[in-house]
């Protein structure tokens, strides 16, 4: 249970609005699977997006065994697996719980954590936040109050370097160049800075004082920023928190300077590799995994990391370069996103991933990042600024900038294949 705690009460702002939701949160796990149009969806939650060679395997025969062969990344570093059969769940969370994949059946759909992937691996990060990892993911599925958190929550632990600190986590704790840690929550403008060694407790404080929160406003809401308060209403009460937990905090400015994530090549002591639209087939993850030698990274933007210190880097990158992944940090893959589309999902209006490798010669090497959507929800679409595609009613593309501080420009495409002249107009 939450601890009650005597605290004043939390404070809205005009130009903050609560976005309450009207039914319960259908995000899919593992033992909640997804009815798709290709059969049902499983989420499997990887924290920080670290898998033993082993965990992989197991995800491997289980997407070969009962699902369409393949595996599926999303943009928090985790793995769905589709074309399940409806019937097969025990099956399969005895088959993941088997390989550790499961270790808390409660918890297993808020273990949403992104961790900055080359942390310990090329020298640029603070700290390396592989610690910080292991204890929030067990402190997370100790406590009964998180339990109740919604699917959609997402911790962020970045290793100094500000990649995973851009994703617009609901709490981020972010190593700090003096040895501490900088804890934000959602959009918030100011942190909490405190002691590195309290920092996965303070990450799991902060997610149970926002539940708290969102219970005392009366309404349903999964994410921080949908509370309505205003930026140091939430963040006094983590304070105050803290505080009764014995841990120390400062108030600070966050640093707003922000990275992408790791480019495909040799990076330090490991190599990167991207995955076109985070489709990953069994043979290509077979040579990941023939190639890794103890584990695997998972990326918050579709690819993958191997640590693999002794292993030959360019016959490891030729390889994986024939089995089809991106390995050039120059490829125009970099630059092109879709969700499923058809015939996964039933709301989609066209097959948009067939249609984004069809322009990909379309891709201008500097210019805005394309995202594909078969609907106007746009499951998954990177944060950032970009050019959304939409499929439209009746047909065709609907192409609009998305690019913080300017208005939207938009165009109509009634043939993916003229998309270059549709985004001349738009971009020029």
């Amino acid at each position: 249970m939450l601890a009650a705690m005597s605290s004043p009460a939390l404070r809205s702002t005009p130009q903050a609005t609560a976005v309450p939701r009207d039914r319960g949160d259908a995000c899919p796990g593992t033992l909640r699977l997804h009815a798709a149009d290709d059969g049902a969806l499983a989420r499997v939650r990887i924290p920080g997006g670290v898998l033993t060679v082993r965990q992989a395997e197991a995800l491997l025969d289980a997407a070969e065994r009962l699902g369409d062969g393949d595996l599926h990344l999303t943009s928090r570093g985790n793995v769905q697996l589709r074309g399940l059969d409806g019937g097969c769940g025990a099956e399969l969370a005895a088959l993941l719980d088997a390989a550790g994949l499961l270790p808390s059946h409660g918890h297993e759909r808020v273990r949403n954590i992104v961790a900055s992937p080359l942390s310990g691996l090329d020298g640029r990060g603070v700290r390396d936040v592989r610690p910080w990892l292991t204890a929030l993911d067990a402190a997370l599925c100790a406590s009964e109050a998180a339990r109740s958190l919604s699917g959609r929550f997402l911790f962020a632990l970045d290793d100094g370097r500000g990649d995973v600190a851009g994703l617009g986590a609901d709490v981020t704790v972010r190593a700090a160049a003096d040895g501490g840690a900088e804890l934000a929550l959602g959009a918030a403008g100011e942190t909490l800075h405190l002691p590195a060694e309290d920092a996965a407790r303070a990450a799991l404080l902060a997610a149970e004082t926002f539940l708290e929160a969102a219970r005392a406003s009366g309404s349903r809401v999964w994410r921080v920023d949908e509370l309505g308060l205003d930026d140091s209403g939430l963040l006094d009460a983590v304070g105050r928190r803290l505080s009764a937990a014995g841990i120390g905090r400062e108030r600070r400015a966050r640093d707003t300077g922000h990275t992408g994530g790791p480019l495909p090549g040799a990076v330090g002591a490991g190599l990167s590799v991207h995955v076109p639209l985070g489709r990953l087939s069994a043979c290509q993850w077979r040579e990941l995994i023939h190639i890794a030698t103890d584990e695997l990274r998972l990326t918050p933007w579709r690819g993958v990391v191997l640590p693999t210190p002794g292993v030959s880097t360019d016959e490891s990158l030729a390889r994986l370069a024939a089995a089809g992944l991106v390995t050039e940090p120059d490829s125009p893959w970099l630059r092109v996103g879709a969700c499923v589309g058809r015939p996964g999902c039933a709301k989609s209006r066209a097959d948009v991933r067939t249609d984004a490798a069809g322009a990909l010669g379309a891709i201008e090497p500097h210019g805005l990042p394309l995202y594909w959507s078969g609907c106007e929800r746009r499951c998954g679409h990177p944060r950032g600024d970009r050019v959304d595609v939409v499929a439209a009613e009746g047909g065709g593309y609907r192409l609009s900038t998305a690019v913080n501080g300017h208005e939207p420009r938009t165009t109509s495409l009634d043939d993916p294949a003229r998309i270059a002249t549709a985004l001349a107009a738009i971009t020029s």
